[in-house]
């Protein structure tokens, strides 16, 4: 795995951040290549779960390189053929839908459409809750794609989810 460069990206599902952090954690001590992401809202937000500023200099002090949070930041994945997994952990049921639907305003999405432009493979860790429902069109939309993989996040734990 020593050769392998992992993506892994944040999106605004503030109450997991922690459970993704320690995800992020236990890849790294895989002495890989990561490249963090994060949305913009991600970025610059401040919740009762934490600061922002705190999480940046966590997530990069783990990956030993800076985010990525701007759409301008995210465009070369696909085209420079950067990355060889993009993990989206937390992924809200938003970025679900953009990414179902192709829209790229997020640094995040702008990732993700960037990286399976490559045929690689896309891992989405859903960060669920009862609201996630409104989300099943996307998700069925998602499995008919190639090289999507889900697992799910609930309130604080991993449960890995066969959908396929």
């Amino acid at each position: 795995m020593q050769d392998i460069t992992l993506g892994y990206a944040f999106t605004g599902s503030f109450c997991t951040l922690r459970e993704s952090v320690k995800a992020l954690k236990a890849l790294s001590e895989y002495n890989i290549k990561i490249m963090p992401i994060f949305s913009e809202v991600v970025y610059s937000t401040d919740t009762r779960f934490g600061n922002a500023h705190d999480l940046i200099n966590e997530v990069e002090e783990i990956c030993q390189n800076k985010i990525i949070h701007s759409i301008v930041g995210a465009e070369p994945i696909g085209p420079k053929n950067l990355l060889d997994i993009l993990v989206v952990a937390p992924a809200t049921g938003n970025t679900l839908a953009k990414i179902a639907l192709g829209i790229t305003d997020t640094a995040v999405c702008m990732s993700a459409k960037a990286h399976l432009r490559q045929n690689k493979n896309l891992l989405i860790a859903l960060a669920s809750n009862d609201a996630m429902s409104a989300n099943l069109r996307n998700i069925g939309t998602l499995l008919n794609r190639k090289n999507i993989f889900f697992l799910l996040l609930f309130y604080g734990e991993i449960r890995t989810v066969q959908l396929k």
